[in-house]
């Protein structure tokens, strides 16, 4: 444990550390897109942070190579030099098109690619575990379309998502996170070998997660671009084959009897390994909501729009900070629900506790403009907006309206009425914001 740790922190480290002068770059080579129809954010902010991502994964990898126990993971195993070539031929696709806005398809193509770059190097599903028939052996081909799907399927959900400051990092570092726990437990608990690489893969990936999410929390100073959302999806995909196809239920010896009976009983174990969907269910539910939508409407289904679920949070009145949190909570929900029912699927308290987390979401979703109140000891702890003696006066919206007009000019206003912001223009510092941002006109008002 102490190694995958170490490895987390020198991933997360080198990422943080390196995104500073990764937003330099892009400004200076203009990766500062003009605002889009369906942005949130109100002023041009630097894209490819999935550079500062991608080393942070070397960096991990290399550590990992250095250490004595996870040495031998690189001995006995290919699968973290496939991971790597995927890694790289992805991250080199997303900086072109944060840079140069490349076609969807193509796009396509190259994760279609980097999947086959993966597999052939032996990072590809060999069984699935069947409930009811057993270990069900795959042809060469079959395995290799699976593979190709989940892969493909994975990216474009975390892909999809990635819409909010720290919505795709937060997101994808909590299925990590309950990733992590599932193969570590199957590889220490057990001692399946074969687990070791989708635990080091799943550790890596949250650190690169912690690492960029300082930068990318509300208001972002850089957005981690297609280079960053497609190489966290591809990474989070190759733990999920790397332990699906690759462990043998029977070698878990939890019960007697036949290896089908086996299968059966250790579903839960397997549920969140078969299909890493259902550890990232929001943004895969939001990939189907979309492509559903968009062929409805007789759209392509990579045609972008304001219709994902975070920019609904949005229309109902939710902050840019609650709609991200209340996304945070459904995917732990889900993800640490299913690592719950994987120890103990018995128990009614798992349910019991899943049933009230969601009636506290579903209040959560209802009251969207409820702003809690800190108690009077705490009010020094907690931003202005949560105190209570501090409620703005009748007229202060319209000055503060005023003085954020004068300051950030008419792009404030509808988001049907909002102007674009050039990219390169002088005083732009690269954050973004949903509404006015109070703490420019606050400057501009005696104290």
């Amino acid at each position: 444990m102490r190694e995958y740790l170490l490895t987390l922190c020198i991933t997360a480290a080198v990422t943080y550390l390196l995104t500073g002068p990764v937003r330099k770059f892009a400004i200076v080579a203009g990766a500062m897109p003009e605002i889009r129809a369906r942005d949130v954010h109100r002023e041009p902010t630097p894209r490819l942070g999935g550079i500062a991502m991608f080393f942070g994964l070397c960096a991990g990898l290399l550590v990992a190579d250095h250490l004595t126990n996870l040495s031998t993971l690189f001995e006995n195993s290919n699968e973290p030099r496939a991971l790597l070539s995927g890694a790289a031929l992805i991250w080199l696709i997303g900086v072109l098109d944060d840079k140069f806005e490349i076609d969807a398809l193509i796009k396509l193509g190259g994760q279609m690619i980097a999947a086959g770059v993966m597999v052939m190097q032996g990072l590809t599903i060999l069984w699935l575990p069947i409930p009811g028939v057993g270990s069900v052996a795959l042809t060469q081909w079959q395995g290799t379309l699976l593979t190709v799907a989940l892969v493909v399927i994975t990216i474009n959900a975390v892909n999809f998502v990635d819409g909010l400051d720290g919505l795709a990092a937060g997101m994808v570092c909590i299925a990590a996170a309950a990733f992590f726990l599932y193969a570590y437990r199957i590889w220490y608990s057990y001692g399946i070998e074969a687990a070791a690489p989708a635990t080091l893969f799943a550790a890596i990936l949250m650190g690169m997660c912690l690492g960029f999410l300082p930068h990318n929390m509300h208001p972002a100073r850089i957005f981690m671009g297609d280079s960053g959302s497609m190489l966290i999806g591809l990474v989070l995909a190759a733990g999920a084959i790397s332990v699906t196809g690759q462990v043998d239920p029977d070698a878990l010896k939890l019960f007697a009897g036949s290896e089908k009976e086996a299968v059966h009983q250790t579903v839960p174990v397997y549920i969140p390994l078969l299909l890493p969907l259902t550890i990232i269910a929001v943004p895969a539910a939001d990939l189907i909501l979309a492509i559903v939508r968009r062929t409805w409407r007789g759209q392509s289904p990579f045609a972008a729009d304001r219709g994902h679920l975070h920019h609904r949070l949005l229309e109902i009145g939710h902050s840019h900070s609650r709609a991200v949190l209340i996304m945070y909570f459904w995917s732990a929900l889900i993800a640490f629900g299913a690592l719950t029912y994987s120890v103990n699927s018995a128990s009614m308290w798992i349910v019991l506790s899943v049933v009230i987390l969601s009636t506290i979401g579903l209040v959560l979703l209802l009251l969207p403009r409820f702003t809690p109140r800190a108690p009077r000891w705490a009010e020094a702890f907690v931003p202005p907006r949560y105190r209570r003696g501090r409620a703005p006066a009748a007229d202060a919206p319209e000055t503060a309206a005023a003085d954020t007009r004068a300051v950030e000019g008419p792009q404030e206003g509808a988001p049907g009425d909002r102007t674009p912001v050039a990219a390169g223009v002088s005083g732009v510092n690269g954050a973004s914001a949903v509404g006015p941002r109070a703490r420019l006109a606050d400057r501009s008002r005696p104290r």
